[in-house]
C-alpha cells in the first residue's frame, strides 16, 4: 500500500481538527438528507459509513456502494498516511461476506490480518457508535500468495513467454526501439516452437540471434543489431542480480484460482505478499498488470452481473504508469475497459489521480478519496486537478480534501442506475478483521495448509528454449569435430599415396625373386587385401578415436 507507517491495532480516534464546512446557506439536516437519499440503493451494496457535515457525522446518512456496480472500476486515493489500506480492508470484507472473491496487494505486509477477527477496544466501540456499525469481530477466508517463492505465500510464477515482450520491457525499463527489437525476439521464438519458460531461455535466444549461425535468421525482417542485443542482455542480467529470475519459470499460476470462494459461500480474499520485494516497485506493479491480463485473456463474456466474479485492487498504480510508453498505456487502458465485461472489478491504488492516466480514469466510477496535503505548489497544484475530477458539490472539497481525518474521505460512486452519486464527506467504518499482520507462523502454516501449495510450491525445469539451442550448438560443435577429423585424414592418406607414388619411381626393376612371385599371385594379394582391411580399421579406430565418441 502507499502508506508507510504501521497501521495501529485500532481505527484512530475522530479528528480534533475542523470537520469539512458547508459552502451552501441550506440548513444543514436538509443537505445530509438530500445527500444520504443519492445513497438509499435498493438492492445488496457495501456499506462505506456515514456522511460528515459541519463537524457532525450522521449516522443515518449511509454512504453505501451497490454491488452490482464494483464492476465499473474504482479509484482509492489519499496521501500518505490517510488511511487507504484500512478502506481497502473494509471493502475486502464486505466483497467476501457477500461472495465475491478478492484479489489485494500487500507491499507492507499488514493486510494478513483480514483472516483473523479484529480486536474490540475503545477506539473501535467509538467509530462504531459514530457511524451506525454493528461491529463484530470476524475473520475472513484468505490465501497467501508470494512472487516466485520470495517470502512467504504459495508461489506465483509466470514463463516469459506468457509475460510478453510489451510488459518485459517495461519492467525491464527498455525504450521503444529496444522493446520493438524484444518483440522481434518473442516474434522468432514463437515462429521455431522455442519457448521461453525462464529468463536463461530469453538470454540464449538473444545471443544465438547475434551469432554467425543466428544473424540469417531474422534477415529477412529487419534484423537484431548487437548494440540492441547487448543492451537487451544486461538488462536482464541486472534483473537477475535483483533477484527477480525467480518469478519467471514453472509451474505457471493459473490466475482463475483467484475466482475461488470458500466451503460456506464466503469469497476468498487473495493477499499477494510483496514485502520482500518492496525494492522492485517497477517490478510488482508490472507483475499485478500481467495477473490483470492474463484475467482478461481467459474469462468468457459475461455482461454486467448481478455482482462480480471478482474485485482487483491494483496497489500504487502510479508505479505502473511511469515511463510507460503509449504501446504500453494503450494496452492498459483495453484490458480495464473490456475485463468490466468479463465480471471483474479494477480499483487502482494511489495517492492522488493525476497519477493515472485520464483514458484510464475515465473507467473509473467508484471514487474514495482520502485526505491530499497542499504544502507545496506542486501539492496544491494536484489539489485543485483533484477538485475538478469531482462532480459539482455542495461541500467547498478543496478545504475538505485538507482537513479530512484519517479514516474519512470524500465519496462518489455510481449509483444502480449508472449515474454519479452525489458528493459525500464520509467517516468510514471500522473493519471487523484484525488491522495489522498475523503472525508468521500462524502464516506460514496458513500457507502450507492450503491446497493450492503442493501444485505450486515446486519450481520445474523441463526442456526449453535453452536446452534446445545448447544441444543444437552441441551437435554442430560435433560436426565440426567430425569434418575436421575427416579432412585431416584425407590428407595423411594423400601425403603417404605421394610418398609410395615417388619411391616407386626411384626403385630399379629387377627379375622377381620366387618369394615375390608368391607374393605377387592372385591368391596371395587376396588374402594380403583381407588381413590390411582388418589392420587398417584398428588403426583407422586408434587415430581417430576422439571423433568417434563425439559422434
Amino acid at each position: 500500500m502507499s502508506d508507510t507507517e504501521q497501521p495501529p491495532t485500532t481505527p484512530d480516534r475522530p479528528p480534533t481538527s475542523p470537520e469539512p464546512p458547508s459552502a451552501s446557506s441550506e440548513p444543514a439536516p436538509g443537505q445530509v438528507a438530500e445527500i444520504a437519499a443519492g445513497y438509499a440503493f435498493e438492492g445488496p451494496a457495501l456499506e462505506l459509513g456515514a456522511v460528515l457535515w459541519d463537524g457532525v457525522c450522521h449516522p443515518d446518512a449511509r454512504v453505501r456502494i451497490p454491488l452490482p456496480v464494483l464492476n465499473r472500476h474504482g479509484l482509492v486515493a489519499g496521501a500518505t498516511g490517510t488511511g487507504k489500506t484500512k478502506t481497502l480492508q473494509l471493502i475486502a470484507e464486505q466483497l467476501s461476506a457477500q461472495g465475491v472473491p478478492v484479489f489485494l496487494a500487500d507491499i507492507k505486509g499488514d493486510v494478513s490480518g483480514v483472516s483473523a477477527p479484529g480486536q474490540d477496544g475503545e477506539k473501535v466501540r467509538e467509530r462504531a457508535a459514530q457511524v451506525g456499525q454493528e461491529w463484530t469481530p470476524t475473520g475472513f477466508p484468505c490465501a497467501f500468495y508470494g512472487l516466485g517463492g520470495v517470502g512467504p505465500g504459495i508461489p506465483v510464477r509466470a514463463t516469459v513467454t506468457s509475460f510478453g515482450p510489451v510488459l518485459l520491457s517495461k519492467v525491464l525499463q527498455l525504450n521503444r526501439t529496444q522493446e520493438q527489437s524484444l518483440g522481434l525476439i518473442f516474434h522468432y521464438a514463437d515462429s521455431k516452437g522455442l519457448e521461453l519458460v525462464d529468463l536463461k531461455d530469453l538470454r540464449a535466444v538473444v545471443a544465438f540471434l547475434v551469432s554467425d549461425v543466428g544473424k540469417p535468421e531474422l534477415k529477412g525482417i529487419g534484423g537484431l543489431s548487437t548494440v540492441t542485443a547487448g543492451v537487451i542482455l544486461r538488462a536482464l542480467t541486472a534483473f537477475e542480480q535483483q533477484g527477480a529470475g525467480g518469478f519467471f519459470g514453472e509451474p505457471e499460476f493459473d490466475t482463475s484460482e483467484f475466482l475461488r470462494t470458500a466451503p460456506d459461500g464466503r469469497g476468498t480474499v487473495s493477499v499477494l505478499e510483496l514485502p520482500s520485494v518492496q525494492q522492485q516497485p517497477q517490478l510488482f506493479s508490472t507483475f499485478l498488470m500481467w495477473l490483470l491480463a492474463d484475467l482478461f485473456h481467459d474469462l468468457p463474456e459475461v455482461g454486467d452481473l448481478e455482482k462480480p466474479k471478482l474485485v482487483f485492487f491494483f496497489d500504487e498504480a502510479h508505479l505502473l504508469f511511469k515511463g510507460a510508453s503509449q504501446a504500453f498505456l494503450e494496452s492498459i487502458t483495453q484490458t480495464v475497459r473490456l475485463i468490466r465485461s468479463k465480471g471483474v472489478g479494477v480499483f487502482f491504488v494511489t495517492q492522488t489521480p493525476k497519477d493515472v492516466p485520464a483514458d484510464v480514469l475515465a473507467q473509473l466510477g467508484n471514487r474514495v478519496q482520502h485526505a491530499l496535503r497542499a504544502f507545496t505548489p506542486d501539492d496544491a497544484k494536484a489539489l485543485k486537478a483533484t477538485v475538478r475530477t469531482f462532480p459539482d458539490s455542495a461541500y467547498d472539497l478543496e478545504e475538505v480534501l485538507t482537513s479530512l481525518g484519517t479514516g474519512e474521505a470524500v465519496v462518489t460512486v455510481l449509483s444502480e442506475r449508472g449515474a454519479p452519486t452525489p458528493v459525500a464527506a464520509t467517516r468510514l467504518r471500522a473493519p471487523e478483521s484484525l488491522m495489522g499482520p498475523v503472525d508468521a507462523a500462524v502464516l506460514e502454516a496458513a500457507v502450507r495448509a492450503s491446497p493450492l501449495y503442493g501444485r505450486y510450491a515446486q519450481a520445474v525445469d523441463r526442456e526449453s528454449a535453452y536446452e534446445r539451442l545448447s544441444a543444437d550448438e552441441a551437435a554442430r560443435a560435433a560436426r565440426a569435430a567430425d569434418e575436421t577429423a575427416r579432412a585431416e585424414r584425407e590428407k595423411a592418406e594423400k601425403q603417404a599415396a605421394k610418398e609410395g607414388a615417388r619411391t616407386g619411381a626411384r626403385a630399379p626393376r629387377e627379375e622377381p625373386s620366387l618369394v615375390e612371385q608368391v607374393v605377387g599371385s592372385g591368391m596371395f594379394k587376396s588374402l594380403a587385401r583381407s588381413i590390411g582391411t582388418q589392420l587398417g580399421r584398428e588403426i583407422s579406430r586408434s587415430v581417430f578415436g576422439t571423433a568417434r565418441r563425439r559422434r
